[in-house]
Order: C-alpha cells, then structure tokens, then sequence
C-alpha cells in the first residue's frame, strides 16, 4: 500500500484510472467541472500500474478503477462519487481538501 499511500499524498484529489475506460473519464470529467486540478494516474501507462492496481484492490477497490481520493481519503469509485454528486456532498468534500475554492 506504501505506493499509493505516497501518490495520494501528491494532491488534494487523486484520481487513479485506465485511459480505455469510460468510467473513469466520466469521474474525471465532473471532478475537473468543479474546477479541482487532479492528479491522475492512468493505470495502463504507468510503469508501475500493475503494482498499483495490486494495490488498490488491497484497500477494497473493486473494480480497481476509477479510485478517488480526496484529502488523501479514499472516497471509492464511480458508483461512490455518483451517489456523493447527486446528494450534493461531493463539491463540500473537495471544498473541505482546498481542491476547490468558491
């Protein structure tokens, strides 16, 4: 978990991702809509992605893609951030990691 850990600790918002996937470039889409500037690791070009892949799936990520961290939390994936958005709680937890300001 040690590589994750240190990735998430790069920026208030951490998107690890797959550059064929749709999910996770509609997660990417509305996170960067709100003005937050993500770090996003794409799994199938890193050179470490199997290693990270490995180890999201270690803290429950399941799919392993999209994974969200915000504050250096893990917030989940697609479905998480979806339910977050539609409650109107998503844009207060990237307010509370200063990844936004309004």
């Amino acid at each position: 978990m040690a590589m994750v850990r240190a990735l998430v600790k790069e920026r208030a918002v951490v998107i690890f991702s797959r550059s064929s996937c749709c999910m996770s470039h509609t997660i990417k889409t509305l996170i960067s809509s709100f003005g937050a500037n993500a770090s996003v690791y794409e799994l199938d070009e890193h050179p470490e992605g199997k290693q990270i892949e490995k180890e999201l799936r270690g803290l429950g990520c399941n799919p392993s893609v999209p994974a969200v961290f915000i504050g250096g939390d893990l917030i989940g994936g697609a479905n998480e951030i979806m339910s977050l958005h539609l409650k109107g709680q998503l844009v207060q937890l990237l307010l509370n990691a200063n990844a936004i300001w309004l």
